[in-house]
């Protein structure tokens, strides 16, 4: 067996394959995930609460219903994780900070944990966070940071730090996090693994922990294009309990991931986005335009602007929600995130509402682009993972702060609530992503072009080294 495929890199389909095929209990499954966490975690961080006996139990159940005969789902006995803004039945929602570890533990876990329990899968434990997801490092001053697990002195990226090392680790095969301005695909694109942010409104957020209701998505990470797709395709679905999930048919997608990609319009995103980067992140992004025969770029329409819209709407939704703890807790914030919240609290209205106009100017622009391509490329970060506590970095020959500048591709992209599958390319020594991006509810086109480049080779999430 090649080291890729050993028991520590299997992916959810083999796993839930061997556990249907009666070569693997779930049971054993969860054991050798368990023993996995405990020999990774010393070096990762990723996880902040390992719910061991609540996964056995789990496990035993879907083995004794697959003794009975009993269809037990697509993700029968597969690991997974979620970030710790999550509501775990038993576990306070910490949402990576230290005030919500005062609140109760939670009476029942969030609708997406829920949904992949009831396809099989068992869940293991909650996720490394940045504070309140305010955080594009993984760096968590509560908890500690979480480690890239391609190199420990590195970041994993944030805000959805934990659940990139965890799956990147070979700690768990699927996890799940949280995207507001890129913390699904910095995690993604600093790990070498997949992400899916999909469309907003697609996947309810009930139960997790919010940070700006009007740009929140949860969504998977995975080491596979088809785990993201089984993953994503249980999770679907309308939400009572949530008011921001759109009432939409079940639109699954597994099952057309190798249609290929014959009549498939693909563009560059130019202007902007080919600017601001790292000479690793131009190679990732012409290897995936060689590969899919690019010939075409597209420019989004005032994309710096509608950065700079998106971090004075974060910041003001940001802040409406923490004010109580702001002013009653200040000292329990992590510094960083509590001036940029308190400097949310101060932005005038007249701002707030001009922010608010142009992002339904620049959502109606980009949403024209769509009727001349089915999928635009673009980065999904500057530069690979940065070291541990660096404060700067250089773009362009401008020395700017890091923890504000790593999503600079990523926010102009979730502020209008895009579909966007982060690839991974295996650069040497350290991998970095793509963002595949469609029109909105077009999950299925940017699994499709991620499927079609996982198979061409182009994108692959590699093994780390043995921890």
């Amino acid at each position: 067996m090649t080291p890729e495929k050993s028991s520590d890199w299997m992916t959810a389909a083999e796993i839930a394959a061997a556990v249907k095929g009666g070569t693997m209990t779930a049971l054993e499954a969860t054991e050798a995930a368990l023993a996995r966490i405990a020999k990774a975690e010393p070096t990762l961080n990723a996880f902040t609460d390992v719910v061991a006996e609540r996964a056995r139990s789990r496990a035993r159940a879907i083995d004794a219903a697959l003794a009975r005969g009993e269809s037990v789902g697509p993700l029968a006995g597969v690991p997974f994780a979620v970030k710790n803004l999550f509501d775990v039945e038993g576990l306070p929602t910490r949402a990576g900070s230290k005030i919500n570890r005062d609140l109760s533990p939670a009476k029942r876990d969030a609708t997406l944990i829920e949904r992949l329990e009831a396809a099989g899968a068992v869940l293991i434990g909650a996720l490394n966070m940045g504070e309140y997801a305010y955080d594009f490092t993984g760096e968590n001053i509560h908890d500690g940071p979480s480690r890239n697990p391609h190199d420990a002195t590195r970041m994993t990226g944030g805000s959805s730090g934990g659940s990139g090392a965890a799956v990147g680790g070979g700690e768990v095969p699927l996890a799940l996090g949280s995207d507001t301005n890129g913390s699904i695909r910095v995690p993604s694109s600093f790990c070498g693994i997949f992400g899916l942010k999909p469309t907003y409104g697609r996947l309810p957020r009930s139960r997790s922990f919010p940070f700006v209701a009007s740009f929140d998505h949860l969504g998977p990470f995975a080491r596979s294009t088809a785990d993201l797709a089984l993953a994503y395709d249980a999770m679907q679905g309308p939400d009572a309990d949530d008011a921001g999930c759109a009432v939409r048919p079940l639109e699954p997608v597994s099952a057309s991931l190798a249609q290929g990609l014959d009549g498939l319009r693909v563009a560059r995103a130019g202007g902007y986005f080919a600017q601001n980067l790292f000479p690793e992140a131009r190679e990732a992004i012409d290897r995936v335009a060689k590969a899919l025969a690019i010939t075409t770029t597209v420019e989004l329409p005032e994309a710096a602007r509608a950065r700079a819209a998106a971090y004075v709407i974060t910041t003001v939704e940001g802040a409406s929600l923490h004010l109580d703890r702001l002013r009653q807790r200040p000292n329990d914030f992590d510094p960083a995130v509590r001036d940029r919240l308190i400097a949310g609290a101060m932005i005038p209205a007249p701002l707030v509402d001009r922010a608010q106009k142009f992002r339904r100017w620049y959502r109606a622009r980009v949403l024209e682009l769509f009727k001349n391509v089915d999928v635009i490329i673009a980065p999904a970060t500057p530069c690979v993972a940065p070291t541990l506590g660096q404060q700067t970095f250089v773009l362009d020959g401008v020395e700017l702060p890091l923890r504000a500048n790593i999503g600079i591709h990523t926010q102009p992209i979730s502020f209008i609530g895009l579909p966007v599958v982060a690839v991974p390319i295996p650069l040497d020594p350290l991998p970095i992503g793509v963002q595949i991006i469609a029109a909105p509810w077009r999950e299925d086109i940017a699994l499709r072009v991620s499927y079609a480049l996982e198979q061409a080779g182009v994108a692959r999430a590699r093994r780390p080294k043995d921890f």
